[in-house]
């Protein structure tokens, strides 16, 4: 058991510290600019050092602001690392410790440390890909809630961010490659990496599925559940702390 913990964080740090990496340099470049700047200084809406939600709706024709490399970072650290996957990986593990999957994992509670350690560590690789291949991309996927009202509007909303992304200055609305990759990198990552040896390709494709039903869950949380300032997943979240950030029209 402790050696399958041991290379589930081996090879899940490794993905977390080249994300940590590329960002690292871009991060601490833009908080510099941001202090030196006297403008920034002065408007609350555009200090790097702020952190910032996105989950909070945004006013009606008010611009889009692409999130700084700084805000990025520490969102990325937050939804790594932060409470809600630990939450995750914890209720994920106790309905698998339940039907005992996958079975070579046995039962106890060393067994349930270890499907803990192993759906974080599928969140995590999900989290680095995603961040990852959003900086190659160019692409906000952070999520922003619906401007619309009606509750069908906005489970659209919910269910079709899932698989979109912000681009550009203005940002608009595109289909996401990072967003729908990253599910199946994570699933994929554990069934070829520290899952049971009878788990292959199939199966990783398989977890990606339900990886994925699981983003769409947690968008769905994001527009219906988490509305308030004062949650603890809005106040880590891009941009306008309290509803002062600028977020554009959702298409």
């Amino acid at each position: 058991m402790k050696r399958n913990v041991a290379r589930i964080v081996h090879l899940v740090a490794i993905c977390a510290a080249m994300v940590a990496a590329s960002n690292a340099p871009c991060a601490r470049a833009q908080s510099s600019e941001g202090a030196a700047t006297p403008a920034a200084a002065g408007n609350p809406t555009v200090q790097t050092s702020d952190v910032r939600t996105a989950a909070l709706p945004s006013a009606p024709g008010v611009e889009y602001r692409r999130p700084t490399e700084s805000e990025k970072l520490d969102n990325f650290v937050f939804d790594a690392v932060g409470p809600y996957p630990f939450i995750g990986a914890a209720g994920t593990a106790g309905i698998q410790q339940a039907y005992g999957t996958p079975h070579e994992w046995g039962e106890g509670w060393d067994a349930y440390g270890v499907r803990v350690a192993s759906n974080f560590g599928i969140a995590l690789t999900t989290t680095a890909t995603r961040y990852g291949l959003a900086e190659v991309f160019r692409e906000d996927t952070l999520y922003y809630r619906c401007e619309c009202k009606g509750f069908l509007p906005r489970l659209g909303h919910a269910l079709i961010s899932t698989v979109t992304a912000r681009r550009g200055d203005d940002g608009h609305r595109e289909f996401s490659f990072p967003a729908l990759a990253a599910p199946y990198a994570g699933a994929m990552t554990a069934a070829l990496g520290w899952y049971p040896s009878r788990y292959g390709p199939k199966d990783g494709f398989r977890m990606g599925n339900y990886n994925l039903l699981g983003q769409a869950g947690q968008n769905i949380a994001l527009e219906f559940v988490y509305g308030g300032p004062h949650t603890l997943l809005n106040t880590m979240h891009i941009p306008g702390l309290s509803g002062k950030g600028r977020t554009g029209p959702n298409p």
